[in-house]
């Protein structure tokens, strides 16, 4: 029987949340990792993880980049695709809310970096990386977007916008380079329960959490189990999906800061600003 081959999957915005789940979900399963982060602990954060990919026999490498720099970006390709091989699939995780503002005080220099970092990285890695996967006739794209892709959130129309375009991009990949053997699927996840919302005060966080059908915040351990699943070869069938994992809210189209009654007359706490 032949061993399928390992693969390796370069996940961006690794160090913390959930691109630090995800991280861990992806090497229990022995997938080779390739973190990428500005985070200036991201070495450390690798460190705490050797023995993890040792426990599974997966490789793992890091390299610290501006997400917001294309040459930081291509120089980071070059460090990672030498120090682990070929990147089989991309998980599209970091993220910022750069500039907080209703839409017509919003400055364009303010909400610039948010583009930068949450739709033209992504565009610019999948760029990269698709050619390799087209080659070998085997690909994996996972777009991290969020229910404001879809329902907007408040004062955060720069937020909005590109997380709704990660969304074009899925489509527009997965249209392209299907027929390569290649998927590429958004998730959108709700409240998860990562720093920020933690540090919700208790009367916001109950207000919103009544509006969620599952009445609880996701964990990013749940988001790092779906984007692990998407990743491997029995997602193959799965393409251009965009996939809410939100405990039904956006049934009720709800997330954190756009649930409009709610937030509308309480303040937004600065750790979300």
């Amino acid at each position: 029987m032949t061993t399928p081959p390992r693969r390796n999957i370069l996940v961006t915005g690794a160090a913390a949340g959930l691109g630090l789940a995800i991280t861990r979900r992806l090497l229990r399963q022995g997938f080779g990792v390739a973190m990428l982060d500005i985070a200036p602990g991201l070495p450390a954060v690798a460190a705490g993880l050797a023995d993890a990919a040792a426990a599974s026999g997966a490789a793992l490498v890091y390299a610290q980049a501006d997400l917001a720099d294309p040459a930081q970006i291509t120089t980071a390709l070059g460090q990672l695709q030498q120090d682990l091989g070929p990147l089989d699939g991309l998980v599209n995780n970091a993220g910022i809310a750069a500039h907080i503002a209703p839409v017509v005080r919003m400055a364009l220099a303010g909400g610039q970096r948010g583009l930068d970092v949450n739709l033209t990285a992504p565009f610019l890695l999948t760029q990269a990386l698709l050619p390799a996967m087209v080659a070998q006739g085997w690909g994996r794209i996972v777009n991290i977007s969020s229910l404001a892709g879809r329902g907007g959130l408040y004062q955060q129309a720069g937020y909005s916008a590109t997380k709704s375009g990660l969304l074009g991009l899925t489509r527009a990949v997965t249209l392209e380079h299907a027929r390569h053997g290649i998927t590429c699927n958004a998730l959108l996840p709700g409240l998860i329960e990562t720093v920020p919302v933690g540090q919700l005060p208790p009367l916001i966080r109950a207000d919103v959490l009544s509006l969620v059908p599952a009445r609880r915040t996701g964990t990013p351990d749940e988001v790092a189990a779906l984007v692990a699943f998407l990743c491997g070869d029995d997602a193959a069938f799965i393409n251009g999906a965009e996939i809410e994992i939100d405990g039904g809210a956006h049934l009720c189209q709800v997330v954190l800061g756009s649930a409009k009654e709610v937030l509308a007359r309480r303040p937004v706490p600065a750790a979300t600003r």
